[in-house]
């Protein structure tokens, strides 16, 4: 059964993720799939472990960014709700 997922990636990324997917007549959906099956088939320490091919290496050029979004205080989150509604 799928599920949705979003997921945030460089836009650079996902435009030759797409390419790269409609060269080899593959979903993007299935080519992020298939790369997050071979992640977790093996109990890797670390990325930096995981034999990545050189094709993953093209798709994922650069620095790797974790984002993380401070979580909003229940007050903000309620005063927000309340702002939107007027």
């Amino acid at each position: 059964m799928d599920t949705k997922l979003t997921l945030s990636f460089n836009q650079d990324v996902v435009a030759r993720a797409k390419k790269y997917a409609a060269e080899n007549n593959i979903s993007l959906s299935r080519l992020i799939e298939h790369l997050l099956t071979q992640v977790t088939a093996n109990e890797y320490k670390s990325l930096e472990d995981f034999p990545i091919s050189d094709w993953v290496s093209m798709v994922a050029e650069g620095e790797i960014e974790y984002k993380k979004t401070p979580k909003a205080s229940r007050k903000n989150s309620k005063d927000e709700f309340f702002f939107s509604k007027k």
